[in-house]
């Protein structure tokens, strides 16, 4: 597994994934809808499985001795691996942007534990949408991800929205006390990431072994 998993990170990989995934630090910027984080990490996988489709990574790969799930579950590695790697690159930012903005973000969201949980929220409708359906073919990658950033999209409108709303405005704070209230954001979001992407592997796995390459 570690094998096709390098495999995707050297050859499959197109190099925007890597950019978008850096792209974490932008919580740091000042009036800037941090939303917009979660999107460059829809886009960074959906451009790097066009860029497979371009190359014929899957039929590459199908020519390896590997069963059709491996298969599956190195490009399920490669979105959970880029998407987590984003959020660990913007914990330090969003940690310093408390010293140096300590003012808040006008333009929406703080960065802070709610915004977290709403991030794994949004991933995880974006994965699960977009791998099931990409798999129906292994070919349609433009519509699998139309089906899966529409959603996505609107889950961070509604993030970006809500905390301008008097009575939800405590899921923009960052003081200590309220912090904890949005714990439970946090921790529904990490168990519903971590469900849908189990999901998203059994569905697309089962998917792939119909595909006739």
């Amino acid at each position: 597994m570690f094998n096709l998993l390098y495999k995707e990170l050297r050859l499959a990989t197109h190099p925007n994934l890597y950019i978008f995934t850096l792209l974490g630090a932008l919580v740091i910027i000042p009036a800037y809808p941090y939303g917009m984080v979660f999107i460059f990490g829809c886009l960074g996988p959906y451009i790097s499985f066009m860029y497979g489709r371009e190359t014929n990574d899957i039929y590459y790969t199908s020519l390896l001795p590997v069963k059709k799930k491996d298969t599956v579950k190195a490009k399920v590695l490669l979105i959970v691996l880029a998407q987590m790697t984003q959020l660990l690159i913007s914990l330090p930012f969003a940690v310093l942007r408390l010293y140096v903005l300590p003012d808040g973000n006008p333009a929406g969201i703080e960065a802070n534990l709610a915004y977290y949980g709403f991030g794994f929220i949004i991933y995880a409708i974006f994965d699960l949408i977009f791998l099931t359906q990409f798999f129906k073919t292994a070919y349609k990658v433009g519509k699998a991800f139309i089906l899966a950033i529409i959603p996505a999209t609107l889950g961070v409108i509604i993030m970006e929205v809500l905390v301008h709303i008097p009575k939800f405005q405590w899921l923009d704070s960052v003081e200590p006390n309220i912090i904890l209230q949005q714990l439970p954001i946090l921790i529904l979001g990490i168990i519903f990431y971590i469900f849908s992407i189990l999901l998203a592997f059994r569905i697309s796995a089962k998917r792939f072994q119909q595909v006739d390459l």
